[in-house]
């Protein structure tokens, strides 16, 4: 055979074999990244399975400081979680003491329908509607959650401990087992427990843009039944006798609208609320300063007499002593608690504030405890990832995002709160 064919042969013969060296290459790096690829996903669904498994079955227990209408509605948001493990609700004061509560609440249009996702059946409670508000009396509201509470004790461990203050003491007795990973105080702008808890008492006080007065009316000759509010607007009042020419204002077009009226509370206990956006008009500024307490009685017994029900007697000279009022219009401000969620490293407890305790009006609008029921939105949410927390990031992830959800709550009652409680007609 020629040396040169020999050489072409066996450069062939040679090309043949890297070739094939080339395809079970490539053949064996195939198999190895299709086994990587195989147990890459049997590690990822091994994975999601037990931390799907870890997920379901996680639980935390829940401390609620304060059986008002916003702790009990908190106490049912947690259970109505589904990651309660263990559930107490805690009070200093009896149950009598909270049942028989006369004043009247309103939950208006949000906080019904956030009520009804929780299972609460405004037809089997005491009340009445107006249009898509609901009033009924707090001592009323309160038994009906209570009841709803003890009917869950057969799917989670729920204890009602009224007659027991949260203390320092109380918790010195605590067992260490005990304690809860979720601490919810919502024991009224009054309350002590953030103070046993050693959370900061600072607040940021920030004004509504309103100047407005209250008064109360008890007459024990009046039914004690839920009756819907009332509410008035662009309302003047004739202040010549105390040289304030209002009417001028009134004819001007430039002038802010006038005073919004809301008469609420049961027939026997009667509440008004005086509002109007701030401005500088001529009989704001005397109604800000003055100190004859008789112009303010004088302009809500005009004001009642006007707008009140039919069935409702009038406030004559004989029966005016029955009122009681502010004695001049005052700045509306908002009071939200600079710290209202932390965590105690020791304890490995996560502490969040709600309703008044959290976020306070220096007046009353007759609404206040929707203002409550919207930091309440967030509960649920916070409750899961509490109670799926890997690390102590994921608490702090859940704690800034309770944090920021309350800021926005106060903020967004600072833009539109006075128009939904006061300024706007019912819907």
């Amino acid at each position: 055979m020629d040396p040169a064919q020999s050489g072409t042969q066996q450069q062939g013969q040679g090309q043949q074999q890297g070739h094939q060296q080339q395809q079970e290459f490539h053949a064996l790096a195939l198999d190895t990244a299709l086994s990587t690829l195989a147990a890459l996903l049997v590690y990822v669904a091994v994975k999601v399975s037990v931390d799907g498994v870890r997920t379901w079955r996680a639980r935390v227990s829940v401390l609620v400081v304060g059986s008002g209408p916003v702790g009990l509605t908190a106490a049912l948001v947690a259970v109505r979680s589904g990651k309660v493990q263990r559930l107490t609700v805690m009070d200093e004061r009896v149950r009598s003491a909270l049942l028989c509560r006369p004043q009247q609440i309103a939950l208006d249009p949000r906080s019904v329908k956030f009520l009804l996702r929780l299972g609460v059946d405004f037809d089997n409670m005491e009340g009445c509607w107006r249009g898509e508000h609901f009033f009924t009396r707090i001592g009323v509201f309160q038994e009906y959650l209570l009841s709803i509470l003890e009917q869950r004790k057969h799917s989670v461990d729920v204890k009602v401990q009224l007659g027991t203050k949260f203390c320092e003491e109380y918790l010195r007795r605590l067992p260490s087992a005990d304690w809860p990973g979720v601490l919810v105080v919502a024991d009224g702008s009054c309350g002590e427990s953030c103070s046993v808890l050693g959370l900061s008492s600072d607040y940021s006080v920030e004004s509504c843009q309103a100047y407005g007065a209250n008064a109360t009316i008890e007459r024990l000759d009046q039914r004690q039944v839920p009756t819907p509010e009332i509410r008035a607007h662009n309302l003047f009042f004739d202040l010549s006798a105390y040289g304030v020419e209002a009417l001028r204002e009134h004819k001007n077009p430039t002038a802010k609208p006038g005073f919004h009226l809301k008469i609420y509370g049961t027939l026997r206990n009667r509440y008004m609320a005086l509002v109007c956006p701030a401005s500088d008009a001529k009989m704001v500024r005397f109604l800000r300063h003055t100190a004859n307490a008789s112009i303010m009685k004088s302009i809500f017994q005009q004001a009642f007499n006007v707008y009140k029900t039919d069935m409702e007697p009038r406030l004559s000279d004989v029966t005016l002593p029955q009122l009681q009022c502010s004695r001049r219009l005052v700045e509306v401000q908002l009071s939200q608690r600079r710290v209202s969620a932390a965590y105690i490293h020791g304890d490995n407890v996560a502490v969040i504030v709600e309703g008044e305790a959290a976020r306070v009006l220096n007046f009353h609008t007759g609404s206040g405890v929707n203002l409550g029921m919207r930091g309440l939105e967030s509960l649920g949410s916070f409750i899961y990832r509490m109670a799926t927390a890997v690390d102590q990031s994921d608490i702090m992830d859940a704690l800034k995002a309770k944090m920021l959800h309350s800021r926005r709550v106060s903020q967004e009652f600072k833009q539109s709160g006075l128009t939904e409680a006061v300024y706007a007609w019912l819907r």
